[in-house]
């Protein structure tokens, strides 16, 4: 296993990794344990196993994030399955601090449904932060990973694949509108862990054809410390050939780059696409 170096980098994400986890575990134990629903999660599966077996939904969860936390560590790499260790130890422990806190703990809002879309939107903040470090919950989050990496699906999309799975087995021991609400909220959990982490990473690739490229060429360069590409281009109306700019820049830069425009030429065709994801190697960073 690669040696972890604890510097401030590394304690900043062992710091954020922690508060994704709590957020994530009061998640499950306030809105899902309550309810019985099993939102496509380990601890969704936990809970099942729980009604079968009357093991604690913690100890549960810890056995079944090691079972994954071994996939993790073949087939996504080691550096995620050190910090992904952490979290599925940390997890079920906050869950058993819960439980002994809150023996007897009822849902809040009294309501399977409301208590499923509380669910949805906490720990989809959690999971966020802790994909965003390069580390997961243990259990189905490792599974989406391997299908991103290997399928190259979006995490929320590989979340809901295999979480649909889990919400169906509530089936053997619940009714059907548990059945329902735990389908509805593992579709929904895909959904909105899927903006939240590429809401955060996403970028604009900005077109740019414009009579002042020279001058826009200098700005992407000189002021946003960014990389273009220049591509040969011919008008198909008047045949009359052009240069187009090719940039891609995140949200600041972007809204940076926009105001020079509307500034250098009004009259500039630009077209605008959302990037969500980009492969590339660095270069040296361009010096003022």
């Amino acid at each position: 296993m690669k040696k972890i170096s604890f510097n401030k980098e590394s304690c900043k994400d062992f710091l954020m990794i922690t508060v994704g986890t709590i957020i994530a575990a009061s998640a499950v134990f306030f809105f899902l344990v309550p309810s019985h629903l099993s939102v496509g999660s380990v601890s969704g599966l936990a809970i099942i196993l729980s009604g079968l077996t009357s093991i604690s939904v913690s100890a549960l969860t810890m056995v079944l994030n090691v079972l994954f936390l071994l996939l993790g560590f073949l087939l996504i790499g080691r550096e995620f399955g050190a910090k992904t260790v952490y979290t599925s130890l940390l997890l079920p422990v906050i869950l058993g601090v819960y439980e002994r806190m809150f023996p007897q703990f009822q849902s809040i809002t009294e309501d399977p449904f409301l208590d499923m879309i509380c669910y949805c939107l906490v720990v989809s903040i959690g999971l966020a932060i802790l994909f965003l470090r390069n580390a997961s919950s243990g259990g189905l989050d490792i599974a989406a990973k391997i299908l991103n990496k290997y399928l190259r699906m979006d995490l929320g999309k590989a979340m809901t694949a295999a979480g649909i799975c889990v919400a169906l087995s509530s089936a053997f021991l619940y009714d059907a509108k548990t059945v329902v609400l735990s389908l509805m909220g593992t579709y929904l959990n895909g959904i909105v862990l899927d903006n939240f982490i590429f809401g955060m990473n996403s970028k604009k690739k900005v077109c740019i054809l414009s009579e002042k490229n020279e001058e826009i060429r200098e700005y992407i360069i000189n002021r946003l410390h960014s990389g273009a590409t220049l591509y040969n281009a011919i008008g198909a109306f008047d045949f009359q050939p052009r240069q187009e700019i090719e940039v891609i820049v995140d949200k600041n830069e972007y809204s940076k780059l926009m105001d020079f425009l509307q500034k250098t030429d009004k009259n500039a065709f630009i077209t605008v696409y959302t990037v969500r994801e980009i492969m590339y190697r660095p270069k040296n960073k361009i010096s003022a």
